[in-house]
């Protein structure tokens, strides 16, 4: 867990109208679910806004072991003393920022016991250890994310937790978009990105592989910032890309060779 609250705007490339939805959302107390494959943008986006509205982020990567006492918070022994320390999601609230869950999908199930007040007309958290019922403040907003693609039967946002939220599908840019991030992110210039973004177009449309992802636009990133450093192309998609991807020798022979045939 980590709270960021940057001075600085940092990149994001709209791809629609996300970023207007984003603020309406926050000027009306409005909670907000993002959708979609791993690295596509979605946390960068969070970043993004929060530093566009200028509100202190706390940031939870959800974990099976993630429980409602790692949000809200517990009593710990402080010098000799037992004391209450908040959790991200009180110290969120009490702040009036913005608490990004980041695949809520993981976290346990009394996770969204304690999201439900938040996600309503309420806007409170409650506190059992402390017997507190914080309202949240205006400024206060709740945003959740998940990938789509991992969902299954033991690990499934319930209905009637997915309908207490606005929801955005992102996806993958579109090529030219996703050069201007890919270069503006790694500082490589667009005409050496234009081939990697070919490359993951490819692998994202390959069938029968034993993938369960294509290429992510931060892989891409990653390749090309090693390639901005000067490693060669190929040592460079090999850790960024082929390594990655699968640990089967036969799927990464193949990436292998779709490599050869882009770069020759």
């Amino acid at each position: 867990m980590n709270m960021e609250n940057k001075p600085t705007l940092p990149f994001y490339q709209p791809t629609g109208r996300e970023c207007d939805l984003f603020e309406t959302a926050h000027e009306n107390g409005l909670p907000l679910l993002l959708k979609g494959p791993t690295g596509c943008g979605k946390t960068r986006f969070v970043e993004h806004m929060a530093a566009r509205l200028a509100k202190p982020l706390y940031t939870v990567a959800c974990h099976d072991d993630l429980s409602a006492a790692d949000l809200i918070g517990r009593y710990l022994l402080k010098g000799g003393e037992t004391v209450w320390v908040d959790g991200p999601l009180t110290r969120a609230v009490r702040e009036g920022g913005i608490c990004y869950l980041d695949e809520v999908v993981e976290a346990r199930k009394d996770v969204t016991v304690v999201l439900h007040p938040l996600t309503d007309t309420r806007r409170a958290l409650m506190i059992d250890r402390t017997g507190e019922e914080l309202l949240a403040p205006s400024g206060f907003m709740l945003v959740a994310s998940y990938n789509p693609g991992y969902q299954n039967v033991l690990k499934r946002l319930k209905p009637s937790t997915r309908q207490r939220f606005l929801s955005i599908s992102f996806d993958f840019p579109d090529p030219e978009t996703e050069i201007a991030v890919v270069s503006a992110e790694s500082r490589l210039e667009p005409g050496r990105v234009a081939p990697l973004v070919r490359l993951a177009g490819h692998v994202r449309r390959l069938s029968g592989m034993d993938l369960e992802e294509g290429v992510s636009t931060r892989l891409l990133i990653y390749a090309a910032t090693l390639m901005a450093g000067g490693m060669g192309v190929i040592q460079a998609l090999e850790a960024s890309v082929i390594e990655p991807l699968s640990d089967e020798p036969d799927v990464q022979q193949a990436l292998r060779d779709l490599v050869e045939t882009i770069y020759g």
